[in-house]
């Protein structure tokens, strides 16, 4: 059984790095841009009602970004629940425009994939 526990906490363990990384990374580049103009994905109707411009928002996300990352290098299983369900809402939001379903759906993966961190995590207490 030990072996079995073993390999899980790999699998958990390369699950954190990629759930914590990618967030803070991506949430990195909502300030420069380097990856891609972001302020693109952003649903028009939404970048209409705001207060502010499109990259303004973008910071604003990126900042949740980079905290949710580090929540998950932190506590798998807490901060992975919250990556998932931001994913599934960004995905959600890329549906209603009509635009980027590829990312949608891409997102949506990411999303099983952060949620299977977080039950993981709870398996090999490290979210406790």
């Amino acid at each position: 059984m030990d072996e079995k526990i073993k390999k899980i906490t790999e699998v958990q363990t390369l699950l954190k790095f990629t759930y914590g990384l990618i967030p803070i990374v991506a949430g990195a580049d909502k300030f420069t841009n380097l990856l891609t103009d972001w302020s693109k994905y952003l649903h028009p109707a939404l970048a209409g009602m705001l207060p502010f411009n499109a990259h303004v928002f973008m910071m604003i996300v990126g900042v949740i970004e980079i905290i949710a990352g580090a929540l998950v290098l932190i506590n798998p299983a807490k901060g992975a629940y919250l990556v998932s369900a931001w994913l599934v809402l960004i995905a959600l939001s890329l549906l209603a425009s009509g635009n980027y379903l590829d990312v949608a759906v891409r997102d949506l993966a990411m999303a099983i994939g952060a949620f299977s961190l977080a039950k993981l995590s709870v398996i090999t207490n490290e979210g406790n």
